[in-house]
This record gives structure tokens, C-alpha cells and sequence, in this order.
């Protein structure tokens, strides 16, 4: 089956361009405050959260 690329919601990948970094350390501190949040209600979302702030860490270092 061949790929098919719509053009509604397409989006560009974050990691290129000049402002890959202030964008992605802006979801790291979101991540981390949403997690921080949502410990206190519920473990499992505040667990996603960790990972999501993980993962964009990653990414943080890779760039750097």
C-alpha cells in the first residue's frame, strides 16, 4: 500500500530549523508541570507525562 499525504494538518518536524530548541525546552517545562500536576490526581497521567518529558529530553541532548 503506497503512502498518502494529506495536506490537512500536515506538520513540519520540530527538530529542524532555528527555533527547534526554545521550542522544545518550552514542552519539556510544560511536560514537567503537567506532571507535577497531575501526580497529586492521578499516577498513571502523571506517569505519561514523565515519559513525554522524557522523551523530548532526549531529543534536547541529541541536539546539543
Amino acid at each position: 500500500m503506497k503512502n498518502q499525504y494529506c495536506k490537512v494538518g500536515a506538520v513540519t518536524p520540530i527538530t529542524s530549523g532555528s527555533q527547534a530548541v526554545p521550542i522544545l525546552e518550552f514542552m519539556y517545562q510544560n511536560f514537567i508541570e503537567k506532571a507535577t500536576d497531575a501526580t497529586y490526581m492521578d499516577t498513571s497521567l502523571g506517569e505519561f507525562f514523565k515519559r513525554k518529558a522524557q522523551g523530548i529530553k532526549k531529543v534536547l541532548e541529541n541536539l546539543a
